[in-house]
C-alpha cells in the first residue's frame, strides 16, 4: 500500500489541483526538488528533505531575492499574527493525539502513559519529510519536531515549581519532551491536518526511548554507567533546540542546555569536575534526580556525559533506535543544517548557544548516497570536527579538533579523540577558536552557498572584549554574519566573513544596530535564533528575546524576512509575531515554498510581568493568554502552525 493510498484512507484526498493554475508559482520562480532529482550528478545539486537546498558547487550570484508582502505592525497581545493575504491555521497542539491510542488530553488529569503518545511540550525545531521519499511532494509528509523543555507552572494546576513537582508529575515532564514524528497532508480545501494513526508516527521521549550512542566515544569508560556498563546506550534525549534533515531523510536532533537535568555533587577530586564545571553541570532547574537517580552525579558520575550529542532519528523507519552521533562533538547545540561538499560528502554547520562558545562544522570523511539510504547509516560516525576562527580582517579558518594534533594531546588530558569529543569546549578553547555572543543556528544558502550564523546576544560582553565579529558591549539585540567558504566549498577549511545585520533600534544611536534605510520601524528585530532559506534562496528569521523582549525590542518575537543581496541587502520586515510571553521557532518551508510551518513555544511564559494588562507572573492557574484554544479550562499550548498565502502562491511573494 502505498503512502499516497494510505493518506487518503485517512482524510479527504489531496486535490492538487486546489490552486489555480495562473495563481501558482512557475518553475522558474523556485528551484524545483523533481528537476533537481533528474539532474543529480557529481557536480550537480541534491535534494534535501529539510528546509533548503543546498548545491554541490558554487553557483553565479542570483538576481536580488527581494520578498512582496504588505509588513505586520510591530506589538505584543495575547494571540497570533500573520501578515495580510496570509492564513495561519493552527496545526498540532502540546497534548493531540500522535499515536493512535493517545488518549483524548486533559490538563487535570495527566499521565505519562498518556503523554507519550501526545504531541510534546514546548515545540522548537520543525522539519519535512516528503511523503513518498524522494518525491519532493509538498502537500504530504512527515512533520519532525523537537520538544525542547518543559514549564511546569503552565503545565499542572497549582505546581509553580518544577522543583516541587510529584514523581508522577516528573515522568509526564519527561515524556513531553524528545520529539515527534507526525504524518501530515493536506485536504481538498488546501488546509494541513495531521493523519491520525498515520503508519510512521512516533514519540521519542527523556523518559524511556532507548538511544545507541555511535562514532569514536562510543563505549569509552567516560560513557559506561552503572545501567549501561557497555557505554554504548542511553535512556532518552533532553533539551533537543534546532536540528536539520538530511539528505536521505534522516532527521538530526540537537541536544542543547543539558546541564539543568542534573543534580548533586561529584566527588572531591573526581576526575570529570572540570569537564563538567565548563559545561555547567550541575545546573538543576527540573528536579528529576529527586526520583531518577541517573540525573544526580554525585550517584551516577558519568551519566552527564551521554547528553549533549546530535541525534539521528529514521523517520521512514519507526522501530529503528535513534543515534547519538559522538563525532560530532559534545556542547550545547543549537542546531545542524547541513550542505554538501564539492566532492559530495556532508558538511553539517552547528552553534554552540551560550555566551562567549563557538561555532563548529563536521565534515564526513566518506561521500553520501541519497539513492541507498542505508549506505548513509554510518556516514556521521567518521569525519573531522572543526571549530571557527575570526580574524579582523574578514578572513576566517576552521581548526580541526583531532586527537594529536596543535596540543590536542596527552600534554593538555587528551589521551584519546573520544576525550577530544567529550571535551569539545575545552579543545576549541586550545585551538583559539573565537568566542561568539551565542552562537544559535547555522543557515546555508543554496544558490550563493553563503552561510547564515545567527548570534543571538551577549549582554556579558564588556569593552575589552569587543572584537570585529562581536562589534558591540553588552550585546542585548545580537547580530547575523554572513560566510563565505574558500571557492563556495563547504569541505574548505577557509572562509571570508562579514556582518549582515546588527540587530536592535535603529532609532536610538547607542544601539548601534547595522540594518539597511529601508527597514521600517516594524521591520527591524532583536535577538535572531532560527533561520531558514526558501525555494528561492530568501532568508527568514525567527527570534527570542526571552524575558527581556520589552527591554531589547519591546515587541513579540516573530518571524523576519531578510533580504540578502542587492540593493535591498539588509533590509528586514516583520512577516509573523506570537503571543505574549511565547518564543518564535522552528520555521520550515515545504520543497514549492508554499507552506511555512512555524512553532510556537512556551505561550504565556516569557516576560509576563511587562505585559500591559497583567503585569503578574504566568501560571497555569493564571496564564497571561489561554493562546491557542481560549477556553476556560485549557492552559496556554504550544503549537506548530502551517502559514499559506491566500491564493496559494508563494510564501513572501
Amino acid at each position: 500500500m502505498t503512502q499516497r493510498k494510505s493518506f487518503e484512507t485517512e482524510i479527504e484526498a489531496v486535490d492538487d489541483t486546489a490552486v489555480p493554475r495562473d495563481m501558482a508559482p512557475s518553475l522558474g520562480d523556485l528551484w524545483s526538488r523533481r528537476t533537481i532529482l533528474k539532474g543529480l550528478g557529481a557536480a550537480g545539486l541534491f535534494a534535501t528533505t529539510s528546509t533548503s537546498l543546498v548545491a554541490l558547487g558554487a553557483c553565479d550570484k542570483p538576481a536580488a531575492r527581494g520578498f512582496n508582502f504588505k509588513e505586520l505592525a510591530r506589538g505584543v497581545d495575547q494571540t497570533h499574527h500573520v501578515a495580510e493575504g496570509y492564513d495561519a491555521d493552527i496545526l498540532i497542539r502540546w497534548g493531540d493525539a500522535v499515536l493512535v491510542d493517545a488518549p483524548a488530553f486533559d490538563p487535570q488529569n495527566q499521565t505519562a502513559d498518556g503523554q507519550r503518545r501526545q504531541f510534546g511540550y514546548n515545540n522548537d525545531y520543525v522539519g519535512f519529510v516528503p511523503l513518498p521519499y524522494g518525491s519532493g511532494a509538498s502537500d504530504h509528509g512527515l512533520l519532525c519536531v523537537n520538544h525542547e523543555y518543559t514549564n511546569a507552572d503552565l503545565m499542572f494546576p497549582d505546581l509553580t515549581d518544577a522543583m516541587a513537582a510529584s514523581a508522577e508529575q516528573v515522568d509526564v515532564l519527561m515524556a513531553a519532551h524528545g520529539g515527534t514524528i507526525v504524518e501530515i497532508g493536506r485536504d481538498a480545501g488546501g488546509k494541513w491536518r495531521p493523519v491520525p494513526g498515520g503508519a510512521y508516527n512516533r514519540r521519542i521521549t527523556a523518559l524511556d526511548t532507548e538511544i545507541e550512542i555511535a562514532g569514536p566515544a562510543a563505549g569509552h569508560d567516560r560513557l559506561r554507567t552503572a545501567a549501561d556498563p557497555k557505554g554504548k546506550r542511553v535512556i532518552g534525549t533532553v533539551n533537543n533546540c534546532a536540528g536539520g534533515v538530511t539528505p536521505w531523510g534522516t532527521y538530526l536532533m540537537a541536544e542543547e542546555n543539558v546541564n539543568i537535568y542534573f543534580a548533586g555533587t561529584l566527588p572531591d577530586g573526581h576526575p570529570e569536575e572540570a569537564n563538567y564545571k565548563r559545561m555547567g553541570i550541575p545546573g538543576d532547574k527540573m528536579g528529576w534526580a529527586r526520583f531518577h537517580d541517573r540525573f544526580d552525579i554525585g550517584k551516577e558520575p558519568n551519566e552527564a556525559n551521554r547528553f549533549g550529542w546530535v541525534v539521528e532519528v529514521d523517520p521512514l523507519d519507526p522501530a529503528a533506535a535513534p543515534r547519538k552521533h559522538t563525532a560530532l562533538g559534545r556542547f550545547k547545540h543549537e542546531g545542524c543544517e547541513n550542505a554538501a561538499t564539492k566532492d559530495g560528502r556532508l558538511a553539517i554547520y552547528m552553534g554552540d548557544d551560550q555566551q562567549f562558545e563557538y561555532l563548529y562544522k563536521f565534515v564526513s570523511a566518506a561521500k553520501f548516497d541519497t539513492k541507498d539510504r542505508a549506505a548513509n547509516r554510518g556516514l556521521l560516525d567518521e569525519g573531522t570536527l572543526y571549530v571557527a576562527r575570526f580574524e579582523q580582517d574578514g578572513t576566517g579558518i576552521w581548526r580541526p579538533l583531532v586527537h594529536g594534533q596543535n596540543g590536542l594531546d596527552a600534554s593538555h588530558g587528551f589521551a584519546s579523540q573520544a576525550d577530544v569529543l567529550i571535551e569539545a569546549r575545552r579543545a576549541a578553547d586550545i585551538l583559539g577558536a573565537t568566542p561568539l555572543d551565542r552562537p544559535e543556528d547555522v543557515q546555508p544558502d543554496p544558490l550563493t552557498q553563503r552561510i547564515y550564523v545567527a548570534l543571538t546576544n551577549n549582554a556579558k560582553r564588556t569593552a575589552d572584549k569587543v572584537d570585529s565579529v562581536n562589534s558591540r558591549a553588552k550585546n542585548l539585540w545580537g547580530q547575523i554574519v554572513e560566510i563565505a567558504p574558500e571557492d563556495g566549498d563547504h569541505g574548505s577549511e577557509r572562509f571570508s566573513w562579514t556582518l549582515l545585520v546588527a540587530c536592535g533600534d535603529p532609532a536610538k544611536p547607542d544601539v548601534k544596530a547595522q540594518w539597511n534605510e529601508a527597514t521600517t520601524g516594524d521591520g527591524w528585530f532583536a535577538c535572531p535564533d532560527n533561520l531558514a532559506v526558501d525555494g528561492k534562496g530568501r532568508l527568514w528569521v525567527a527570534t527570542d528575546q526571552g524575558e527581556k523582549w520589552s527591554e531589547t525590542s519591546g515587541a513579540a518575537d516573530g518571524i523576519f524576512a531578510l533580504q540578502t543581496d542587492g540593493n535591498g541587502r539588509g533590509t528586514a520586515r516583520r512577516f509573523f509575531r506570537v503571543p505574549v510571553g511565547a518564543e518564535m521557532c522552528g520555521p520550515c518551508f515545504t520543497p514549492d515554498s508554499t507552506t511555512l510551518f512555524v512553532a510556537v513555544q512556551h505561550p504565556a511564559a516569557d516576560g509576563t510581568e511587562d505585559f500591559e494588562g497583567f503585569r503578574r507572573a504566568s501560571t497555569f492557574n493564571d496564564p497571561a493568554t489561554r493562546w491557542p484554544d481560549f477556553a476556560a479550562d485549557m492552559p496556554p499550548r504550544p503549537s506548530v502552525l502551517a502559514i499559506r498565502e491566500k491564493k496559494g502562491g508563494l510564501i513572501g511573494g
